[in-house]
Formats: structure tokens, C-alpha cells, sequence
């Protein structure tokens, strides 16, 4: 059986910092990595959702995750997204992943064409038969347009190559039932900034996280608090980051916290269409929230 977790704690999804030609921004990339690892974060996520995978070319998305494992050097924990609508290229670019020294592999439902739970059943075995890490799959229907439900993760948390979930659905009945019906065969992890330490008093092992691009350390914290059973200072960690954490969603992610890692020095403020810069209202609220918590910006 693969050991479970992956990581414990709380994991960056990472921007891909990005020059003023929309190109990949390598030695922002590499200062980035460095910097998360010295604040004492779980693990990183690369290429995911904040990461712009789904606008990164193939070539691009397996350089990503190349240089990312080669700089990270074993320091922590990598997870890579390698996520697709199209299970034949999530397959691929799984399998390319497996090569770099990747820890575990981050699965999104597939999108547009959308699945049966009978489909994402066969999608997700599909991906973890082909494989030598295990995956976290990722539910964020807001995004996607299709839920996994409960029973689907317990179909498919006895298998050796599924370790654990991303849920960002926001549903804490939904969650509370997964856990019932899978118990610890399954890792939990939170997909949403705002709601880390309610999945923790449910039994999940962290947060995979936009709000640590910004504050690496502080959410490290917020994981660390409660597993030391200290879950009132925990919780007053998480009240006393939701307005940040509100201004890093005031929209799509990852318009917001492209703006804010760009102000903090890593690549421009630069988003592949069809994102497009934040509003500088929205900015301007995001930057004062950021200063507010001692960041120079």
C-alpha cells in the first residue's frame, strides 16, 4: 500500500512566476522554491490551478516540473499537477512526472466533458493503474462542473495508487461523509484557504494552499497549531487571515495572488489569456491586507 499521507501540514500550490513576455520566469521560479522551503512549508504544488498548468504548453509543463523537483532537491515534499479532462494526457503527463522525483501526482476532475461518477471512477483508476506515485485527486466543482461524490471516494480509496483528496467544494456534510464512509484510507486536504481549520476538526491532514504563496510560514502555523492541540490559537490564526484570504479570491484565482507574488518580487504581473491582470481597486484592498500582515509591497 502507498503510506499515507503525502505530506501533513500545509502545501503551496505555487504561481509559475512569468516575465513581461508571458514566458516562464525560471530564476523568480528557483528564488520562490528557495524561499517557501525556508519557511518551513509541508510541500509544493506545482503546475497546478495556480500554477497556470492549463495554460503551460506540454513542453513548458514538463520543464515546470523538472526544474521545480531538480531545485526543490528532496527538501520537501512535490506534488505535481498533472490533471486533464482528457484521461489519455492526464495518463502521459503523469507518467512524465513519475520520472522527476515527484513524491505524489495532483488529479482535477476532469472539466468541460465533465464524467459520470461511474467515469471519474474509471478515469481516476485509470491514471493510478498506470503509475508509480500516488495521487491526490482534486474536487473543485466550482471549476469543473462535476462533484465526487461520497461513495465514489470510497470505491476508490482501496486502491494502492490513490493516497488522498484536494476538496474544494466547500461542502462540510459532503466532507463529513467521506470521511465516514473512507475513514483513513484516505488523506483529506483542504482546497480552500478559508476553511482549513473546520477540515482539520473533521480529520484532514492540511491544506493545499494559494494564501502560502503570500504567507508560507503563517499557514504552516495555522496546521501546526492544531496538531499541537492548540486548536483555539488555530482558529484564531484562520480568523485573523480571512480578509487576506478573501482578497487572494476577490477574483479567479490566480489573478489575485499573481499580483501580490509579482509585488513581493517573483516574475511579473503577468497571466496567460484568458486571465487578465486584477482591477487595481482589487488591488490596491489586496496590497493595504498584505501590508497589514508586515509584507513589503
Amino acid at each position: 500500500m502507498v503510506p499515507k499521507p503525502v505530506f501533513t501540514g500545509a502545501a503551496t500550490a505555487l504561481i509559475t512566476p512569468m516575465k513581461g513576455d508571458g514566458s516562464v520566469d525560471y530564476a523568480a521560479f528557483g528564488r520562490l522554491i528557495d524561499w517557501q522551503i525556508a519557511e518551513g512549508i509541508s510541500a509544493l504544488v506545482i503546475a497546478g490551478t495556480t500554477g497556470e498548468g492549463a495554460t503551460l504548453t506540454d513542453a513548458e509543463h514538463c520543464e515546470v516540473l523538472r526544474f521545480a523537483a531538480e531545485r526543490a532537491a528532496g527538501r520537501v515534499a512535490m506534488v505535481a499537477g498533472t490533471g486533464s479532462n482528457d484521461t489519455a494526457h492526464a495518463v502521459w503527463l503523469s507518467k512524465e512526472a513519475c520520472t522527476m522525483g515527484y513524491d505524489a501526482l495532483l488529479t482535477v476532475t476532469p472539466y468541460y466533458n465533465k464524467a459520470t461518477q461511474g467515469g471519474l471512477i474509471k478515469t481516476f483508476t485509470t491514471i493510478a493503474d498506470a503509475v508509480t506515485k500516488p495521487l491526490i485527486l482534486y474536487n473543485v466543482p466550482s471549476r469543473t462542473g462535476v462533484n465526487i461524490a461520497p461513495a465514489t471516494y470510497a470505491a476508490l480509496a482501496d486502491h494502492p495508487n490513490i493516497a488522498g483528496i484536494k476538496e474544494a467544494g466547500g461542502d462540510f456534510s459532503h466532507i463529513a461523509e467521506t470521511r465516514a464512509l473512507t475513514g483513513d484510507r484516505l488523506s483529506v486536504y483542504s482546497g480552500n484557504d478559508d476553511q482549513v481549520v473546520p477540515l482539520l476538526a473533521l480529520g484532514g491532514c492540511g491544506v493545499i494552499s494559494v494564501l502560502s504563496n503570500v504567507l508560507p510560514a503563517k499557514t504552516q502555523q495555522m496546521c501546526d497549531l492544531f496538531f499541537a492541540g492548540k486548536v483555539k490559537e488555530s482558529a484564531a490564526l484562520q480568523c485573523e487571515l480571512l480578509p487576506l484570504i478573501h482578497a487572494l479570491f476577490c477574483e479567479v484565482n490566480p489573478i489575485p495572488v499573481k499580483a501580490a507574488m509579482a509585488a513581493l518580487g517573483y516574475g511579473e504581473n503577468v497571466l496567460r489569456l484568458p486571465l487578465t491582470p486584477i482591477e487595481p481597486a482589487h488591488q490596491e484592498k489586496l496590497f493595504a491586507l498584505m501590508r497589514a500582515q508586515g509584507l513589503a509591497v
